[in-house]
């Protein structure tokens, strides 16, 4: 993964490095000078990833002398807005946001804009606001090529059967995971070569609120009680693997992978434990990792870039149009990871240890 040349300031500017956790209270470090605190607005602990994230950015902040004020809103959007508008009116000098939901910011935002605090846009770009100073995030588009290219090199030749599984309609990376997946597999569908039974294609139809693995599997359940009580589904795309593990649930369920079909190719997302677990066991077939220890690292630099006066590095400056402007974005590229080098990548990368993955 490329980083920014910017990584150098972490090393010039580090002092003191502490560790934080994760409530409403600020954390203070013995840092000098102090730079004043960065807003970190987080959507939920429920995945293990945007814990992760926020852990990194706080260190990293605190290692530039930076205070901080990490905030979870549970995926409520309400609660989120009102996080921020907290941190606006405490003065805090920057604001790094995963949105809940990318539409709902506009008002909170010019606040913001208002008191010239800088936005950074974390991994789901913020929509319909031109108070959006810069995005940090993957490839997105190319997470679901590589989730699609999983899919028909695990299938093979001949004729096969896929139901296709979307991110939540809300979150502005849903649709370029589903584009990037449909880029591949449209091709395979028109030939004909791969079949969805249920005739449910467009991303409207397939979506998944909150990327909720109860709310897909339970529209499993009703692919499986429908077009697939009399087949097999050979292959299902799933964009993330909270969603994923519902998708299994669902499937084991009906019986596949425990003397009765074997379970269809299944992909994923984020590269979670538990998910990962299940890629060794072999019941899921891929996952896309993103390293978000670098994301961290980029979000840092950008927020860092803006208060002393620099220009953060940036390497796409045309696909992230949030409906008001272009947003200058880093992006950084993701990793297909299945069961031939999930160790190598993961273990040996450093990102998990081999007992956790053995726990």
């Amino acid at each position: 993964m490329r980083v920014p040349k910017a990584a150098l300031w972490s090393v010039a500017a580090a002092l003191v490095v502490t560790t934080a956790g994760c409530g409403s209270t600020p954390e203070t470090v013995a840092a000098s000078p102090d730079r004043g605190t960065i807003g970190i607005a987080m959507p939920t602990t429920k995945s293990a990833r945007w814990v992760g994230d926020g852990d990194s950015m706080v260190k990293q902040f605190q290692q530039l002398g930076y205070r901080t004020d990490l905030q979870y809103a549970q995926d409520d959007v309400q609660a989120q807005v009102s996080s921020l508008e907290k941190m606006i009116e405490a003065g805090d000098k920057a604001l790094v946001i995963g949105a809940i939901d990318g539409t709902a910011l506009k008002s909170v935002l010019s606040k913001a804009a208002a008191a010239k605090i800088p936005v950074i846009s974390y991994d789901r770009l913020i929509r319909d606001s031109s108070d959006v100073s810069y995005y940090a995030s993957f490839d997105n588009f190319k997470v679901g090529v590589l989730q699609a290219t999983a899919i028909v090199d695990a299938l093979g030749p001949g004729e096969h059967t896929v139901e296709l599984f979307a991110g939540s309609a809300d979150d502005n990376n849903a649709k370029f995971f589903f584009d990037g997946a449909m880029s591949v597999l449209g091709k395979e569908i028109s030939s004909g070569r791969l079949e969805v039974r249920s005739g449910q294609t467009a991303f409207a139809k397939v979506t998944t609120q909150r990327w909720d693995g109860a709310v897909a599997k339970k529209r499993m359940q009703a692919l499986l009680a429908g077009p697939y009580k009399q087949t097999r589904v050979d292959a299902v795309l799933s964009p993330y693997d909270g969603i994923s593990r519902g998708i299994l649930e669902a499937l084991q369920e009906a019986g596949y992978g425990q003397g009765g079909p074997a379970l269809p190719v299944v992909t994923g997302q984020d590269a979670e434990l538990e998910s990962v677990k299940l890629i060794a066991s072999g019941s899921q077939t891929e996952t896309v990792y993103k390293d978000t220890r670098e994301l961290a690292k980029v979000a840092v630099q950008m927020t860092n870039s803006l208060l002393t006066g620099g220009e953060p590095e940036v390497n796409d400056t045309k696909q992230y149009d949030n409906g008001v402007k272009v947003v200058p974005a880093f992006l950084l590229q993701p990793v297909n990871v299945d069961k031939s080098n999930y160790e190598r990548v993961l273990v040996d990368g450093g990102y998990y240890t081999a007992a956790q993955l053995a726990g």
